[in-house]
């Protein structure tokens, strides 16, 4: 049990610095990024700018769920109850995640 208590500590590590990563990607790198390439490196697709800015801010919040289901998938794995069904709301909420960012995805390309 030692192992498991190691291996989900670990992984919320990992978890909160990936979400720590995700929100600072939302607030400051993606819309700077898109901002200057719309302003100066590419002003033709300039009206593209806010449309982008949308569908990654969106496609960072499918990820921001993803993370916060495995966290809470972790807590059961750690209590021993991963294979309950009140597993199958968090995995549900994993693949919702994944079918909204698929969608966000197919809107931005069309």
């Amino acid at each position: 049990m030692t192992l498991t208590r190691g291996a989900v500590a670990l992984l919320r590590v990992l978890l909160v610095l990936l979400f720590l990563a995700t929100v600072v990607g939302q607030t400051l790198s993606l819309p700077g990024e898109l901002s200057s390439l719309a302003d100066a490196e590419a002003p033709a697709v300039a009206r593209l700018r806010w449309p982008l800015t949308v569908a990654a801010v969106l496609g960072m919040v499918c990820v921001q769920v993803v993370i916060v289901c495995t966290w809470k998938l972790l807590g059961m794995v750690r209590a021993d109850r991963i294979f309950s069904r009140d597993a199958f709301a968090w995995v549900d909420g994993i693949v919702w995640a994944l079918v909204a960012a698929w969608l966000v995805l197919a809107a931005a390309a069309g």
